[in-house]
């Protein structure tokens, strides 16, 4: 598979169905949960946090470039078990036993796109529209018992969706546009709850732009002199990465959860395991510690999960041995043993306190955080929060290092108390101090 087409992919499955793969699991009851696009009608009414759009937004840069975009979710289709009775009639049943296979009903997805190409950006100061139309169908497929009759059948229906994809692009300078790809969802929506509004909604949402006579410039580690820029692109419920060979600045990826740019699958990897932050290794080990009757209800839940499991348990120790670990790069060391110079740094106290643009922060000061550009991603996301400072630290590099606490989070004694997830770490570079000598934020 083409690798763009592969991280594309991972994403779209991305959650389909989580480990232990079964319908009777807990964490398998609501699925469904990235890259919605529900219908507006619902998000409106409902009053929750749940879009009825997605928004793109990203630099090109070039004379004369062209677009296609390619628009991409799930449609989640529901999928019945019937049993032929002697009369005639085809009852749907929970379950049904057809010879060596068992079959339950559940939910699946079908994958759906919208293509619109090789538009110039030029041509799109009014934005173009591409309709999203899908209309209501079923289909059945025959389940034949051991003598060559049929038994019964798997039922697949799904509903009608209705939505839109609207393109425009504006020139902000010489050869510089912001690309803008909204998807929209207009489906008719009766009032009915969010688990059946769930057949009516764009799922795993995502958008794959390649360019022509042009190239994309990364809204993660920008050109500085085009920062402003790309601060000012709005992206909603997205995010846009660049993907394909390091380097190649003509396809990114806008998907619904947080990338680095350049994404890739580890070869290592032997199959979608549907939960890309996860180690295969460790999934893998799971999967074959399940039962044989877990195993049984596996492959008759979905087919995607059967396939996942009939290829975990098909692998082979050399199989296993890849997944152990890989090295992707070497560094040079120094001559001088490892400990020395850890048992130096060691002696050596972090200081007292830090002086950045004048200003000496000690624990307590209060700072504003500007992480310094392709950082870490979740560090990124707390660009310009307020802070506090909980401690100055040293590593065994000598580099300084300040733990802060967020003002606004509410499990903020957890980071005094030094748990991870509410306790961050920037260096002195990457803090702003705040003045509180009036009294008053910022």
């Amino acid at each position: 598979m083409d690798p763009v087409e592969q991280i594309a992919t991972a994403v779209l499955y991305e959650g389909y169905v989580l480990w232990p793969y079964r319908r009777s699991a807990r964490k398998n009851q609501q699925r469904w949960t990235l890259g919605g696009v529900y219908p507006r009608a619902f998000s409106e009414a409902a009053g929750t946090r749940d879009p009825w759009r997605m928004q793109t937004q990203c630099l090109v840069r070039g004379a004369a470039p062209t677009v296609s975009v390619k628009v991409r979710f799930l449609q989640v289709v529901d999928r019945q078990v019937g049993r032929w009775c002697a009369d005639g009639r085809l009852e749907f049943v929970d379950a049904l036993q057809v010879g060596s296979e068992r079959y339950l009903a559940w939910e699946e997805a079908t994958e759906r796109e919208v293509v619109a190409a090789d538009l110039p950006l030029r041509a799109l100061a009014a934005p173009r529209s591409v309709p999203i139309v899908v209309p209501a169908g079923a289909a059945e497929e025959p389940l034949i018992g051991p003598d060559g009759a049929a038994v019964g059948a798997l039922v697949r229906r799904w509903r009608a969706l209705q939505g839109m994809v609207e393109i425009g692009a504006e020139p902000l300078q010489e050869a510089l546009f912001r690309l803008t790809v909204q998807v929209s969802n207009t489906t008719p929506w009766s009032g009915e709850p969010r688990a059946a509004t769930l057949q009516q909604t764009f799922a795993s949402a995502h958008t794959l732009l390649t360019l022509d006579a042009g190239e994309f410039l990364s809204l993660m580690d920008p050109p500085e002199e085009l920062r402003w820029a790309a601060e000012r692109c709005e992206n909603i419920q997205t995010w846009p990465v660049l993907v394909g060979p390091p380097g190649d600045r003509r396809t990114m990826l806008s998907a619904p959860i947080i990338l680095y740019d350049y994404p890739q699958v580890a070869p290592e990897s032997p199959g979608d395991l549907f939960d890309n932050t996860e180690i295969d290794q460790l999934l893998i080990l799971n999967i074959l510690s399940l039962t044989d009757e877990e195993k049984a209800e596996v492959r008759a839940s979905d087919a995607r999960a059967r396939a996942l499991l009939e290829r975990t348990e098909a692998l082979t120790p050399e199989d296993f041995l890849r997944l152990h670990g890989a090295i992707r790069e070497f560094q040079a060391l120094d001559a001088e043993p490892a400990s020395i110079p850890l048992l130096r740094e060691l002696e050596q106290p972090p200081p007292a306190q830090v002086v950045v643009d004048g200003v000496a922060l000690a624990p307590g000061s209060r700072v504003r955080l500007r992480p310094r550009p392709g950082g870490d991603i979740l560090d990124l996301a707390l660009a310009g929060k307020l802070a506090v400072v909980e401690a100055i630290e040293q590593d065994y590099e000598g580099r300084i290092h300040l733990a802060v606490v967020l003002e606004d989070d509410p499990g903020r004694d957890l980071g005094v108390a030094r748990q991870p997830g509410h306790r961050f770490f920037f260096a002195p570079q990457e803090i702003e101090p705040v003045d509180d000598r009036a009294g008053g934020r910022p």
